[in-house]
C-alpha cells in the first residue's frame, strides 16, 4: 500500500495533534505539522508532499495567502482548507486562492478522511502528479525519474512510463505480463511478451542500481511488481 505524506496546517495544538493521531492510525498516511503560514510554506517546499491540510486563521498569515504562495512556487498537490467561516463568499475566496476543497469547522474526520482520499485519486490521475519509487521521485507527465538527493534526471521513453505508471497504480501487487501487454500497447499481432521484456530489460538498466539484481522492478508471478513504493 502506497503511503500518502500529508501537511497538517494549524495554531490550535490540540485539532493539530489530534488530526494528526487520527491519520496516523491509518497505514496508508504519515503526517507532519506546521503551527503557521512561513513554516508551513518553508516545510512544503523542502519536503515531499500529497496533501495539504491549512487552515484559514493562522497567526502570521491568512491561510488563502498561503495557499498563493504555494501555488506560485509550482506546488500543485490538493490543499483542503480548513475554516471555521461558512459563508459562500469566504467558500469562494478559499477556491480562487488555488485551493482545491473548503471543510468547515467543526467537521467529522470520517467526511474529511473521505474528502482526503477523493482528492488523493484525483490528484494522482492528474497530470500533476508525482510518485516516490525508492530513492526517485516519478514525474510521468515529464516521463522523468529525479534522484531524491541530487535531483539528477533519468528519462523515460513513453512505453517505459507508461509501465511504471501501471505498476505503481497495482500498489506493489504483482501485475501479470498479458494485463501489462493489453494496458501498454493493446492487443495486436506485432507485440508480444519478449517485447514486453525488452523494455523491462532497459527500465531496469536505467533505474536498478545492480539490473542483474532489481530491488526496483522485481519479477513476480508470471509478471511484475515495484518494491519501494511510498
Amino acid at each position: 500500500m502506497r503511503s500518502y505524506h500529508i501537511l497538517l496546517v494549524d495554531d490550535d495544538n490540540a485539532l493539530r495533534q489530534t488530526l494528526a493521531d487520527q491519520l496516523n492510525l491509518h497505514e496508508e498516511f504519515t503526517t507532519m505539522q506546521a503551527e503557521d503560514g512561513a513554516n508551513a510554506i518553508a516545510t512544503a517546499k523542502k519536503y515531499d508532499f500529497d496533501l495539504i491540510l491549512l487552515d484559514i486563521g493562522l497567526p502570521d498569515l491568512d491561510g488563502r495567502e498561503v495557499c498563493r504562495m504555494l501555488r506560485r512556487a509550482n506546488i500543485n498537490i490538493p490543499i483542503l482548507m480548513l475554516t471555521a467561516n461558512d459563508s459562500e463568499a469566504d467558500t469562494i475566496l478559499g477556491l480562487d486562492a488555488g485551493a482545491n476543497d473548503y471543510v468547515t469547522k467543526p467537521f467529522n474526520f470520517g467526511v474529511l478522511l473521505a474528502r482526503m482520499r477523493a482528492h488523493l485519486r484525483q490528484y494522482a490521475q492528474s497530470e500533476d502528479a508525482s510518485f516516490m519509487l525508492g530513492p526517485y521521485i516519478f514525474k510521468p507527465a515529464e516521463k522523468i525519474l529525479y534522484t531524491r538527493d541530487e535531483g539528477q534526471k533519468i528519462r523515460l521513453t513513453e512505453k517505459e512510463t507508461a509501465i511504471l505508471k501501471f505498476l505503481i497504480k497495482a500498489g506493489g501487487a504483482p501485475v501479470g505480463r498479458d494485463i501489462l501487454l493489453h494496458d501498454v500497447w493493446g492487443y495486436n499481432d506485432t507485440v508480444t511478451t519478449h517485447t514486453l521484456e525488452t523494455h523491462i530489460y532497459r527500465l531496469r538498466q536505467k533505474i536498478e542500481q545492480d539490473p542483474s539484481n532489481a530491488q526496483l522492478l522485481l519479477t513476480d508471478a508470471g509478471g511484475y511488481r515495484l518494491a519501494g513504493l511510498d
